[in-house]
């Protein structure tokens, strides 16, 4: 059985920082005036205790750097100064959004401290208050229950990442977030996408939601029976959040598997000192071999009892157990990976020689797998030990709890999984009162969900599936300001604005340069029968290279036929083609196509008994 629950995270659209007075805008356009770096060390959280990934991200030993910007952080981003008051207009969305997923607001909100050690934070942790509890989401599978609905602060975004530093600049660190958390009864992954997708949507109608690549992200809680919670944060992509929920599913039930397997094997796995093999490549051919232990680096590799032919077992697509131990190595020492013994020796130009030796020198049997990094010997030790530690709870724990990054369709370990030990109070920042009469205020207020105008627009005349596409789409405002200042059908507007502009977009053309005047003249001629509607789009994409639409639409190709000149080109065509029935049509459409209306052309051969072979 699955079990999954969903944390977004959404941008709010507001002036200022949630804790001073900086823009909330990280556009990324703004270059560096200098740059301060950082060391940062776990603390003991609230309860008395270090939080176990707090203490991991401690164990990396990195440095972080800082970029400062000219006109979006300041000395509260760079914790030289206290916090602001509370941004009223982020808290004020954030009750909004609570309202629309039916929860409870609280009667004050208080402020607390996150302890965050990856240096995402120059203060080594993140502000987080929450607002609201017991919201409600429906779903197509059922009722989703929202427990906690957070206002917090944005991390600093992300340069780049090196072996011993992490770089970042300081214009996000600071902007309004919503964290918006269900609870674990999501049970598939297509279920998961959809309350993402609705989640989403209701957070857009507000008005108050950023756009744009970056200022939404989903994290996943997932688990299975047998296995045991892991949190896939960063999930970017809406399209890839059912594959991300299944294949984590998948790797899980795979581990318990290869547990399952390890306990039938004789022996017990205990954890080996990594030893120096240098000496069995010497005349090895793998050129990075050669390079890295000139360098100065050493071959070094450990035994994994039990674990041959495992470690070549895929847990998801194109990603292995031995990819799974790999991914420990390079998180706990920052190496590049590792090599195991289940590896086809042609991918390293070693010789399936050079794979005995390690093996006989590790005094492995025929059920015992190993590990093998190159690296100085204190790193390549470090990698080593936390692979065989997690081979080790493999046989014992099997899923482990830990904190994953996701990357597309899979993901990837970070660290062990945060505890509450992270959280702490905020001295800095004073309690908020939510009264009776704000909250009233608020809820006077509140917009037209995105369901609630899909339903509008379906007593309008849109099919439900137009509806719910065009109470979706960025043009929803266009659509109902051209359906009030002309008098198109809104079947109409709907898909000059979804279909016909969007098919314009594919084939080049600049729609852009489209003023809501060009499109409002347009309808207007299909209206009052100036033009057809087949003649839009290329009306349109002449319109966007520079022209009127008076200029293009009294051109002959687009002026409208009807009446008696319509009779005698059917006549025409008819006598010359000696065509009748739905191929006399055909042929007439083709050419008369921009400029004849199909239902006044089936009138006249229907009239002229023409329709008949």
């Amino acid at each position: 059985m699955l079990k999954c629950g969903i944390e977004i995270h959404q941008r709010l659209s507001t002036e200022k920082k949630l804790f001073c007075n900086c823009p909330a805008s990280a556009e990324g356009e703004e270059k560096p005036t200098g740059a301060v770096t950082r060391r940062l060390k776990p603390v003991y959280g609230e309860l008395g205790q270090v939080d176990p990934a707090a203490a991991f991200e401690g164990t990396r030993n990195k440095s972080f750097e800082y970029q400062i910007m000219p006109t979006s952080s300041c000395l509260v981003e760079l914790d030289e100064e206290p916090p602001g008051e509370t941004n009223l207009q982020a808290l004020l969305a954030v009750l909004e959004i609570a309202l629309l997923l039916n929860a409870r607001v609280l009667d004050e909100v208080h402020v607390m401290r996150k302890t965050v050690v990856d240096g995402s934070a120059t203060s080594g942790f993140q502000r987080t208050a929450l607002v609201a509890v017991d919201g409600s989401l429906q779903t197509s599978f059922g009722n989703v229950a929202i427990p906690t609905i957070c206002l917090e602060e944005e991390s600093s975004g992300i340069v780049r990442r090196e072996a011993d530093k992490n770089i970042y600049r300081l214009d996000r660190l600071g902007i309004p977030l919503v964290e918006i958390a269900t609870d674990p009864s999501i049970s598939s992954g297509s279920q998961a996408r959809e309350v993402a997708e609705k989640i989403g949507l209701l957070l857009r109608s507000t008005g108050r939601a950023q756009r744009g690549i970056g200022s939404i992200r989903q994290d996943l809680n997932v688990s299975v029976e047998g296995g045991t919670r892991v949190e896939i944060k960063g999930a970017q992509e809406l399209a890839d959040l059912s594959k991300l929920v299944e294949n984590e599913a998948s790797r899980q039930r795979r581990i318990i598997e290869i547990m399952n397997a390890l306990s039938k094997r004789p022996g017990e796995l205990h954890a080996q000192l990594p030893i120096d093999v240098s000496e069995l490549f010497d005349k090895t051919e793998s050129n990075f071999v050669k390079k890295a232990l000139a360098q100065g680096n050493h071959a070094m590799a450990t035994r994994l009892k039990g674990f041959a032919g495992l470690l070549k077992l895929e847990l998801m697509p194109d990603h292995r157990l031995g990819t799974e131990l790999s991914d420990y190595a390079k998180a706990h020492a920052g190496v590049q990976g590792i090599i195991h013994s289940d590896e086809d020796p042609s991918k390293y130009d070693f010789t399936p020689q050079e794979m005995t030796a390690v093996g006989q020198k590790l005094e492995c049997n025929s059920l015992d797998g190993w590990a093998l990094c190159i690296a100085d010997v204190p790193t390549a030790t470090k990698a080593l030990d936390a692979v065989a530690q997690r081979a080790k709870t493999i046989t014992t724990i099997g899923v482990l709890g830990e904190t994953r990054r996701a990357e597309g369709e899979k993901s990837r370990f970070m660290r062990p999984l945060p505890g509450s030990a992270r959280m702490y109070p905020e001295t800095d920042v004073p309690t908020l009162e939510i009264t009776q009469d704000l909250l009233a205020k608020v809820e006077k207020g509140l917009p037209e969900t995105f369901e609630q105008k899909a339903k509008r627009y379906e007593l309008n005349g849109l099919s439900k599936q137009v509806a719910h596409a065009m109470a979706k789409s960025a043009t929803a405002e266009e659509f109902e300001k051209l359906c009030e200042h002309t008098t198109a059908e809104p079947v109409l507007v709907a898909s000059l604005l979804l279909e016909t502009i969007t098919a314009l977009a594919r084939q080049g053309v600049e729609i852009n340069t489209l003023s809501f005047q060009d499109k409002s003249k347009a309808l207007k001629g299909v209206v009052e029968g100036k033009i057809v509607k087949a003649a839009l789009a290329p009306i349109l994409a002449e319109i966007a290279k520079g022209k009127t639409f008076e200029e293009v639409s009294e051109q002959a190709q687009y002026r409208k036929m009807n009446g008696i000149p319509l009779e005698a080109a059917i006549s025409a065509k008819a006598k010359a083609s000696g065509l009748r029935g739905e191929d006399l049509f055909t042929t007439l459409m083709k050419e008369h196509r921009n400029h004849a209306d199909p239902a006044e052309m089936r009138a006249i051969l229907s009239k002229h008994r023409m329709l008949d072979k």
